[in-house]
């Protein structure tokens, strides 16, 4: 059966163009890569005998994993080349009412797992986010990365195992998740570094992106009293002049900071027992351009 012998190829691939661009941002990181690559299955697409195809679906996910896979190799001395720790591009929307965005469509895709995926070869990579984001099948897998299904499940085995120390045991609810971002906005705001500590797990994780461009931590921070200091040294360089903005960044709660009403950092949190574990804080400012620049409260 043709799966899209009565639909358009234009249509189909409107279709499925969300699914296409989260693919491959969940490889990428990269809003403006992922877009590549997807104009680039685009292109492929319009060439295609698409009347011999079992599959749209299957032959657009597989040319784009493997478009992603290419490009990824090709950025590989640029990721090794880069000043200090290397975050995702963040996938920003703050209004909470609208249901179909790309924050939420990457909601698999948070910054916390793109950070661990980061110690993965590409191929354990694409097979692992096929399998557990996306709920492949390892022979549909197998055909993609043209390899046996054994092989493939040994490379999700080795990612798995590669990831398994720094995976949290329990994810909170959204809500669990929004109510403890709110208390520490609310703290960090106020400058109070008790509150904030008593928020953050004793032995916290601060992990920051500037790029090269704007001020970072070349080591991952580690410590309530310390990361509660980090925040308390901002509020209080910048004092009356810093704000924080709830926002969706990859489909969780997560706050965005402002210094004189323009955009700063976008901060995503890792939630383990109630606590913040890892706070991740992307300030590199090539890679905020998809959060709102100004912001007035």
């Amino acid at each position: 059966m043709k799966a899209q012998s009565s639909t358009s190829p234009d249509r189909v691939f409107s279709e499925l163009r969300k699914r296409l661009f989260t693919t491959a941002y969940a490889m990428l990181g990269s809003r403006a890569d992922a877009e590549d690559v997807v104009q680039d299955a685009w292109l492929r697409w319009q060439v295609a005998d698409h009347a011999n195809l079992r599959s749209a679906e299957a032959w657009l996910v597989t040319v784009t994993t493997r478009l992603a896979l290419d490009r990824l190799r090709e950025r590989k001395a640029e990721r090794e080349s880069y000043p200090g720790w290397w975050l995702p591009e963040p996938l920003v929307e703050v209004d909470e009412n609208t249901p179909e965005t790309a924050a939420e469509l990457a909601s698999d895709v948070s910054l916390a797992l793109l950070w661990m995926l980061e110690r993965l070869s590409g191929e354990e990579r694409a097979a692992f986010l096929l399998r557990q984001a996306f709920d492949q099948d390892y022979a549909d897998i197998a055909v993609l990365l043209s390899k046996s299904e054994a092989n493939c499940r040994q490379l999700v085995h080795r990612a798995k195992e590669k990831m398994r120390d720094d995976r949290p045991r329990f994810q909170p609810t959204p809500e669990a998740h929004r109510k403890l971002l709110g208390a520490f906005m609310q703290a960090a705001g106020r400058g109070d570094r008790q509150a904030m500590k008593a928020l953050l797990s004793p032995d916290v994780a601060f992990i920051s992106d500037g790029g090269g461009k704007a001020e970072s931590f070349h080591r991952i921070l580690r410590g309530a009293g310390r990361i509660a200091g980090i925040f308390w040294r901002i509020e209080n360089l910048y004092s009356g002049c810093v704000q924080y903005r709830m926002a969706r960044i990859n489909g969780e709660p997560g706050l965005l900071r402002y210094v004189n009403g323009t955009i700063e950092s976008a901060q995503s949190f890792l939630i383990e027992d109630g606590r913040i574990a890892t706070v991740f804080i992307v300030r590199n400012p090539d890679k905020l351009t998809g959060a709102p620049r100004h912001f007035s409260p």
